[in-house]
């Protein structure tokens, strides 16, 4: 997928108005995430220097978290019933219970480079990377302070590895960023950064990635891959729920897999039941490949297993 592009007028655009769960289906390739992209709005947000962040502290646990659709949280939309919305908001909110990280380091389902690339802004904006959706959606505001000395050390990581790098300076926060970690992290307080996939998709390259960037969680820097474990947009709804359930399943198994056996199953994912009906393009199962990499011998466990439009998602992390 190419890089969104940064047209500025998507925050106009009206919303066809409200749409029953049933139509889901049809509604979602309607409302766009990540196919197209908004202008990176201006924000200020204060020097990082301010923050009274804890520093380094008990390793940092390695998470992968279900991120929704669009702006889901932030307004009115058909997506799924409230008690589906509630309990995937519940799951996210809770993540700050795991740990006071001093940083966080975000590999989006919504970002891929020809290389690994790092946000480098020290101040990023917000990247509205949806389109479609009422004036609020392009309203939202997450202030977080970037960090240029953890984006150095990433790339350091990386490049140690083998990967060739890159930064952007001007990117911002797209929502597989400021959706999880705005009602995870409200006050915006910890610095953050994003990492992108590598196009092409490979999961042997993004399990590799993670194990580089392990050193990180003794760091006090806590790992988010933001992402889908079931994500196929022509499939939402009622026809999607057994490719869903199977596919799941054969997840939550092969992570609580030993390493070794663990990582030879997620380099074969498309061959577990249901694979490619669940994920017809992979790029939201591969930040879970970053997660699974990082995860050294820390056993998985899996803190969120609900439904959204009745299909079935999970959240797995690793320490």
């Amino acid at each position: 997928m190419d890089e969104p592009s940064r047209a500025p007028s998507l925050g106009r655009r009206e919303f066809a108005g409200p749409l029953a769960a049933a139509a889901l289906a049809a509604a979602l390739p309607e409302l766009g995430c990540g196919e197209r992209a908004d202008a990176a709005a201006p924000r200020d947000a204060a020097d990082p220097d301010d923050r009274a962040i804890d520093r380094a502290g008990p390793r940092t646990p390695a998470i992968f978290a279900p991120h929704g659709g669009g702006p889901w949280p932030f307004v009115d939309l058909p997506f799924g019933d409230r008690r589906e919305q509630d309990a995937l908001a519940g799951y996210l909110r809770s993540i700050a219970a795991l740990a006071r990280p001093r940083a966080i380091v975000v590999i989006s389902a919504h970002w891929e480079a020809p290389v690994p690339t790092v946000l480098g802004a020290a101040r990023p904006p917000m990247l509205y990377d949806y389109y479609g959706f009422p004036p609020a959606a392009y309203a939202v505001q997450w202030p977080a302070p970037g960090d240029p000395a953890l984006a150095s050390r990433v790339r350091g990581l990386l490049e140690a590895a083998g990967f060739a790098t890159a930064t952007d300076d001007e990117r911002g926060y797209d929502h597989g960023t400021f959706v999880p970690l705005a009602l995870a992290y409200p006050a915006a307080e910890v610095p953050t950064i994003q990492l992108s996939l590598i196009r092409g998709l490979d999961p042997a390259q993004h399990l590799a990635m993670g194990r580089a960037l392990a050193p990180l969680r003794d760091e006090g820097v806590l790992l988010v891959g933001s992402g889908m474990s079931y994500h196929n947009l022509r499939a939402f709804g009622a026809g999607g729920i057994p490719a869903s359930e199977a596919f799941d399943a054969w997840l939550r198994r092969t992570v609580a897999l030993p390493p070794a056996e663990r990582d030879r199953g997620l380099t074969r994912w498309f061959e577990a039941p249901s694979a490619r009906a669940a994920h017809p393009r992979e790029e939201h199962l591969m930040p879970l490949m970053v997660i699974a990499g990082a995860a050294a011998d820390d056993p998985a466990s899996i803190p969120y297993h609900d439904t959204l439009v009745g299909l079935r998602l999970s959240a797995v992390h690793f320490g």
